[in-house]
């Protein structure tokens, strides 16, 4: 087991969730502190609030993972007899970093929206709104036959060859490689000086854009040269379509039966109802945090039923007039990333090797009550 810096965390989270999924405009990355460390510890919070960060301190934290953003809006000075200049004077004194990812985490595979479809209960769930269209690679490599079970093996690990809910597609031809070895060379077949012939086999396979580099150094690690031959063309096929929101159907049942469904799932008090507490939901859209702008996306692809956050008035009123309810949870809900998260992450980190404790904040950062 190895105990890695921060960087080596974050390019493995990065690999989850990368920072070209978020959108445009949007704080992302490392906010507070520095990368270049060893980290024993990584909190995953959904605020970083000041009792989030004495609860870091108590925890001997290193790296906070958030989901919204510490600074959002641009710093025109840090006071310290500020809350917010506070805030960031105990980072940089305990050494902790903070690191954001929003809309990214909203839209990653296995994410925000992912996570909150999964608590819902959605079957067959699918992207609400459309963001970004994941670009694929065709990779090939060349592989004594010895190998060419392996190096699969090893690429199909890494995330190469899904197509729709196939893994592990390869297609694998057979021919000759030949090579003459250096001087300083060690090669695995043959000798210094001498023009080799090796039985080969060409592996290819298909591989999103964002898992390209972890396939590679999986690969090479993986092979018996001292030199890997491989290509990598780009393709005109589609890849997966990532975005905002999920929508998907439940079992039928009634607007006030499926409310309180909500409240038990996403574990709140109280939500806001808009429509006939009377009517049958099916089809159910959710968006975490605030989704006032895609209501009409819920509706035109067929939603009973809206869930998401910070629920305008006049939205309401526009939702009703489509004929669309809705259902608003708050935005805290997207509380459902701390448990999420850490369980990605732990899982990530062991594959990888690395030895780190990754655990998630049980601070409430809701700012609401209800009395």
């Amino acid at each position: 087991m190895k105990n890695p810096n921060g960087h080596e965390i974050i390019q493995l989270f990065e690999q989850f969730s990368p920072k070209s999924l978020a959108m445009e405009g949007d704080k992302i990355g490392l906010q507070v502190g520095r990368l270049n460390k060893k980290v024993d510890r990584v909190m995953i919070a959904l605020d970083v609030l000041e009792e989030v960060i004495d609860e870091a301190i108590e925890k001997n934290v290193q790296l906070i993972i958030a989901h919204h953003p510490i600074i959002f809006r641009p710093l025109k000075n840090v006071l310290t007899d500020t809350t917010q200049g506070r805030m960031v004077e105990k980072l940089l004194k305990h050494d902790i970093a903070v690191y954001a990812a929003h809309t990214n985490l909203d839209v990653a595979k296995g994410g925000v929206n992912d996570l909150l479809a999964t608590a819902l209960e959605l079957q067959e769930p699918e992207v609400l709104v459309p963001t970004f269209d994941t670009k694929l690679k065709k990779l090939v490599v060349f592989v004594p036959a010895s190998h060419a079970e392996e190096i699969r093996n090893v690429l199909g690990k890494a995330g190469a060859g899904f197509i729709g809910n196939y893994s592990h597609c390869t297609f694998s031809t057979s021919g000759t490689g030949r090579f003459l070895p250096g001087e300083n060379t060690n090669p695995f077949v043959g000798q210094p000086g001498q023009l080799e012939a090796v039985d080969e086999i060409r592996i290819e396979t298909i591989i999103p854009e964002p898992l390209l580099k972890k396939a590679i150094t999986a690969m090479i690690k993986a092979h018996p040269y001292e030199e890997v031959a491989y290509d990598v063309y780009p393709t005109e096929n589609k890849g997966e379509v990532l975005g905002l929101g999920r929508i998907g159907k439940v079992s039928e049942m009634t607007l006030g039966e499926f409310a309180e469904k909500v409240k038990t799932a996403l574990d709140v008090e109280r939500v806001r109802v808009v429509g006939d507490l009377a009517s049958k939901v099916r089809k159910v859209a959710v968006l975490g945090g605030d989704g006032n702008k895609y209501f009409m996306n819920a509706k035109f692809k067929g939603a009973d039923v809206y869930v998401t956050g910070d629920i305008y008035y006049h939205t309401a009123h526009d939702a009703m007039m489509q004929g669309l309810n809705m259902i608003d949870p708050g935005h805290n809900v997207e509380k459902v990333m701390k448990k999420g998260l850490t369980a990605a992450l732990q899982k990530m980190c062991r594959e990888e090797g690395y030895e780190v404790e990754i655990f998630p904040s049980e601070v409430n950062t809701d700012p609401f009550q209800f009395i």
